[in-house]
């Protein structure tokens, strides 16, 4: 008699995209690869956050220009932080200007 080898069945309604959350910064999709590639094949890793802070930082919405950054834990280098933050406003005022943009205050 054949042994067959347990199946592992997916709960009602779920698909096969798995959802990490609380994932270091600073990963990349090739330390995932290297990670879950252990257990199976990947067909693709997409790390939202980047994409949404790429595309979205100086969006605007309802009036107001939104600035976009990574969050940083408190125990991470504040001037870090700062510097980020003076970066991507020094961006956004280029943009403004670029577009010829006013704010209305």
């Amino acid at each position: 008699m054949a042994m067959q080898r347990p199946t592992s069945k997916l709960p009602p309604g779920a698909n096969r995209i798995l959802f990490v959350k609380n994932l270091n910064y600073q990963i990349t999709g090739e330390d995932l690869y290297d990670l879950f590639g252990r257990y199976g094949s990947i067909r693709q890793i997409r790390i939202g956050a980047k994409n949404a802070l790429d595309h979205l930082n100086g969006f605007h919405l309802q009036e107001r220009y939104i600035v976009v950054l990574y969050h940083m834990p408190a125990k991470q280098d504040a001037a870090a932080a700062k510097a980020e933050l003076a970066r991507r406003e020094e961006e956004l005022a280029r943009l403004k200007q670029t577009h010829d943009i006013k704010d209305d205050d």
